[in-house]
Formats: structure tokens, C-alpha cells, sequence
């Protein structure tokens, strides 16, 4: 092709913005439905960042965010400067590490042996009960969690009296509160997890497990070799937003479950936020800890998805 062509042929090509209008005419009737999720993310989500320059102010309540004075970095300083922070930092990344363990995989299992079920009224009864718990609010799960483990009264410490062990206050002992979170935080979410992978599994072309049958594969070799190569693109996309969100250990969870008696190994950014800002009304400070935490997840979520892409899977963008 001569370079004239080219020149034509680069003339002939639209704009995107040429694209753009071309498309918002003809589908105009479903971007205008978009319109109020579009307005309504914008009113909530985007306006409320501007409150947080408060983190470079020393904010003052009645001043008002535009007269509180710039101090830069102070409170940042101050933050990393508190020992205490720097232990929600390690209770933060230790329990949404163990999240990650433990509850990471345990969708993908589940969502494993769901689908080998055949009797479909079991099948069906068994998806019900598993995401019955994603459907109850962690302030009614918290408070079935405190009555069932509660020293005095509780049901788990009576069938341990009855086995002849002592009573033990769960939810005050330093060495179990975390397995606890873990544990419950698994148990209310993995039943709802398992609906993106068994959607992933039924997208699996059934011939393939046809030709593994009469190659004589036994159905463990057919989901190492057939279901688990089919649902990866689906795995590493929730394991890429799983990592971005390794600073959120679970605010509702660990706020209604914890005591000043277990602050040394539950305490996390969250509820650390919590307190400093709405308790000791220290907002600045809040705002910086906050504002940390959100970088950090913006930083992991960008690495893994390029790292991700590096090995030749899709990410996000």
C-alpha cells in the first residue's frame, strides 16, 4: 500500500469521540437508565473526597475545613510515630492475611463438590443452607457468635463442661480472637462466594468431560485437568481484588466482636479510624489513616494486576 493510501485510509478512520457519539445515539435510552447510578455515584463517592484534605490540616471543627490551617505532613508524622498504629498495622495484615488462607479457597472447593452432586432436590437444599448466612447482618451474626460462645451461658462452653473441660471466654482470649474472625468470616461468606465459580463451571463445554470419561479419567483428574484450567481467568481476577483489599480485615465484623480486652491482636485500621475520629474526635488524624490505607490498596492493586498480566492472564483492565 503507498503512502497516499495510508493518508486515506487514516482520514477514512472515525474519532473516538465520532464512536462515542454514535453509540450514546443509538443506545440513548439505556444510557439514560445508566444516568442515576452515574449521578448518585457521583454525589456520594466523588464529592465526599474533598474531605480529605483534612489529612494535610490540623481540622477544627468549627473553623471549617477551608480555614483549618495546612500543617502538610504532621499527621502523618504523628501517626507512624504512635506505636500503637503500628500494631493495628500487624493485626490488619494478619487477619485479612488469614482470611486470605483459609477463605480464599474455600468458595472454589465448595463450589467443587456442589457441582459433582447429582441428586438435584440435595443439591439445591444444600446451595440454600450455605447462603442462608451471606443474608443475615454481621450485627445479628455478631450477636448469635456472643451468645453461643458467651462464658456463662453460652451453648459451646456448656457441651465443654459436660465433656469435662473448663469454661472459656472466647471472645476475651487473645489467642482465639482471631482464629474466631477467621472462622465466622468464612462461614457467613463462603456459601455466596461459590456462586461466581459453580456460574464458571456450568460455562465448561460438557464434551470435554465426555472425552476425559473415555479416556478413563476419574473425575478427580477431570477437575484438575478440565474445570479448575476453565474457571482460572475467573480465580485470579477475585484473587487480584482479594489482595487489594488485604487492608480491610472486616470493620463491621471485628467492631461488633472485640473488647478492649483483645485490642492487642484485633485492633485494625478501621476500627482504629473509628475511634480516633468519631470517639476522641481527632479527625485529622482519622483522616490520615484512612487516606494511608486507601493508597496502599491502590498500590497493591495495580502491582498484582500487572504482575498478573505479566504471566499471561487477564486482569482487570
Amino acid at each position: 500500500m503507498s503512502s497516499a493510501e495510508n493518508v486515506l485510509t487514516t482520514k477514512k478512520k472515525p474519532s473516538a469521540f465520532k464512536n462515542f457519539m454514535k453509540y450514546l445515539t443509538r443506545d440513548k435510552y439505556l444510557y439514560l437508565l445508566l444516568l442515576p447510578g452515574i449521578v448518585a455515584l457521583f454525589i456520594f463517592n466523588y464529592i465526599p473526597m474533598y474531605g480529605v484534605v483534612i489529612a494535610f490540616k490540623e481540622y477544627n471543627i468549627f473553623a471549617g475545613i477551608s480555614k483549618s490551617p495546612w500543617v502538610g505532613f504532621l499527621q502523618f508524622e504523628r501517626l507512624f510515630r504512635n506505636p500503637d498504629f503500628l500494631q493495628v498495622i500487624v493485626n490488619t495484615l494478619l487477619i485479612s492475611t488469614y482470611k486470605l488462607i483459609w477463605g480464599f479457597p474455600a468458595p472454589i472447593i465448595l463450589a467443587l463438590l456442589l457441582n459433582e452432586l447429582r441428586n438435584k432436590h440435595f443439591k439445591k437444599t444444600a446451595q440454600t443452607i450455605l447462603y442462608l448466612p451471606h443474608f443475615i447482618s454481621w450485627v445479628i451474626f455478631a450477636g448469635l457468635i456472643v451468645t453461643f460462645l458467651n462464658p456463662t451461658t453460652g451453648v459451646v462452653n456448656d457441651i465443654i463442661v459436660r465433656l469435662g473441660g473448663r469454661k472459656v471466654d472466647f471472645l476475651a482470649s487473645k489467642s482465639m480472637f482471631r482464629s474466631i474472625l477467621v472462622i465466622t468470616d468464612i462461614y457467613k461468606g463462603v456459601g455466596w462466594g461459590t456462586i461466581v465459580y459453580l456460574s464458571a463451571i456450568s460455562g465448561v463445554d460438557p464434551t470435554l468431560y465426555e472425552a476425559a470419561t473415555v479416556d478413563g479419567a476419574s473425575r478427580f483428574r477431570q477437575v484438575w485437568h478440565i474445570t479448575l484450567p476453565a474457571i482460572r481467568s475467573v480465580v485470579v481476577v477475585l484473587l487480584i481484588l482479594n489482595l487489594s483489599n488485604i487492608l480491610n480485615a472486616g470493620f463491621d465484623q471485628v467492631f461488633l466482636l472485640y473488647n478492649p480486652l483483645v485490642y492487642e491482636v484485633g485492633d485494625i485500621i478501621d476500627t482504629y479510624v473509628y475511634r480516633k475520629g468519631l470517639v476522641d474526635s481527632n479527625y485529622s488524624l482519622a483522616s490520615a489513616a484512612g487516606l494511608f490505607k486507601n493508597g496502599i490498596a491502590l498500590i497493591l492493586i495495580v502491582t498484582t494486576n500487572s504482575i498478573v498480566k505479566r504471566l499471561g492472564e487477564e486482569g482487570l483492565w
